[in-house]
């Protein structure tokens, strides 16, 4: 009987023995799966970073040219001024400070100083056809930025975000 109860003894013992490496086999089996379930997580990110990095680029480059193609033309403009002001024009024309007062307030993005005095009071000083050139290179800059915020929301939306105010979604 003493020998039975130690057979038993061991088997249990054994069982025990199994259970408890059964058990532990079974967590590490759960921890590798749950470490793999997170690197692919990782990976899927990592692609969509990629992807929009590549996509990134590519943006960038066009609008690195269309810019450039922008600013040729205003500059082609911009050199064209005294053929379509010309010098009698200039003559012709006096540009009044109030005028370039407003125009200086209205690129810098702030109302004109009323107390200012008189608007017409005096001409000042510029030339119709500087006046001309101006106008063209805020244009050009104008149209620059509406490009560049142009690209950039193509950038997001292929992204796949949501640009808010959009009417091209």
């Amino acid at each position: 009987m003493k020998r039975s109860l130690a057979i038993a003894l061991t088997l249990l013992v054994a069982l025990a023995a199994a259970a408890t490496a059964g058990a532990s086999a079974v967590g590490s089996y759960r921890a590798a799966q749950q470490r793999a379930t997170e690197a692919q997580r990782t990976v899927a990110a990592l692609r969509i970073q990629l992807d929009n990095a590549q996509g990134a680029t590519e943006y960038v480059t066009r609008y690195v040219d269309r810019v450039r193609e922008i600013r040729i033309k205003g500059d082609t403009i911009i050199k064209e001024v005294p053929r379509y002001v010309s010098p009698q024009a200039d003559a012709a024309c006096i540009v009044p400070v109030g005028f370039v007062r407003m125009h200086d307030a209205a690129a810098a993005g702030v109302l004109p100083d009323p107390g200012t005095g008189d608007a017409d009071a005096a001409p000042a000083g510029l030339a119709l056809s500087t006046v001309g050139a101006t106008v063209a290179d805020n244009y050009t800059t104008s149209h620059a930025n509406a490009e560049q915020l142009a690209r950039l929301q193509a950038m997001l939306r292929a992204q796949g975000v949501t640009v808010i105010g959009d009417d091209n979604p």
